[in-house]
């Protein structure tokens, strides 16, 4: 038996029916209205506690000695260390409309002060669609790969009863003469002022989709989680299995940050600009 790649080009049929989950990665609202396009897709999006002061503080702890202590005529400056922040945990999961995903693009994920919840089971038992859900939880750079939340706790995999199927996207960089449909930091009307400018672009602006082939995903029969993760992936290994087959898709460099770090710096930034 051939060893699994996953990527390959192979002609399968890509039809999630109702109760099937995509899964992909999250950079822009461009990939929304191409899912919505092609699969007319129901939108879920995690829920979560609000995040402490104290956890927000201690997502970027900085290790620094300044000053002159050699006697040399040198600063001996140590190098700066930042941590990720801890997870946080997902409480459930909320169906949302496209114009709200839209409008959310950016942001982190819902409050449960703020929106109700229930399991992600019970949203796809009851879907007459297929679901897409973006365990990053929050636009990425394009770059690189945020660390999954865990969203598929107690899952087995491969998965049963239904199909996950793993897609990525990638933008071209900014130039000169175009931006890039690339949305990471969310605006007051959001995403309009993203939107506008990506209009008025003086280059096309081109993606870069891949599907992969169902019979390389987490739900194949012959799949084995254990090809595309390493070390010790926690209690959700769908989730893992995941990211790992989306980092090889689209040749995403996979980091240690996830949707809390970028939310303690959206807050940090908001707080400097009303100053």
């Amino acid at each position: 038996m051939s060893s699994r790649r996953p990527g390959t080009v192979i002609k399968e049929s890509w039809s999630p029916i109702a109760g099937d989950v995509i899964v992909s990665n999250w950079v822009s609202w461009a990939e929304i209205l191409w899912l919505a396009f092609r699969f007319n897709p129901i939108y879920v999006m995690p829920v979560t506690e609000p995040q402490t002061s104290a956890t927000t503080q201690s997502s970027s702890p900085i290790s620094r000695t300044p000053g002159r202590r050699t006697g040399t005529g040198s600063a001996a400056v140590a190098p700066a260390h930042r941590s990720s922040t801890p997870r946080a945990q997902v409480l459930g999961f909320c169906r949302v409309s496209l114009l709200f995903i839209l409008r959310h693009t950016g942001q982190g994920p819902l409050l449960s002060t703020k929106s109700g919840y229930t399991s992600l089971e019970e949203i796809r038992r009851g879907a007459d669609r297929p679901l897409v859900i973006f365990p990053e939880c929050t636009t990425s750079n394009g770059r690189a790969l945020l660390r999954f939340a865990d969203i598929f706790l107690e899952k087995s995999v491969p998965s049963k009863n239904y199909n996950v199927l793993v897609m990525c996207i990638r933008y071209d960089p900014p130039t000169s003469l175009a931006p890039t449909l690339t949305l990471s930091i969310p605006t007051k009307f959001n995403p309009l002022a993203h939107i506008f400018a990506v209009a008025s672009g003086l280059k096309p602006l081109t993606a870069s989709i891949r599907l992969l082939a169902p019979s390389e995903g987490p739900s194949a029969p012959t799949f084995l989680a254990s090809e595309v993760i390493s070390g010790d992936v926690g209690e959700d290994t769908l989730s893992a299995a995941c990211a790992g087959l989306i980092a090889q898709l689209g040749k995403f460099k996979k980091v240690n940050f996830g949707w809390e770090d970028k939310v303690a710096f959206l807050d940090l930034y908001r707080q400097k600009s009303t100053r």
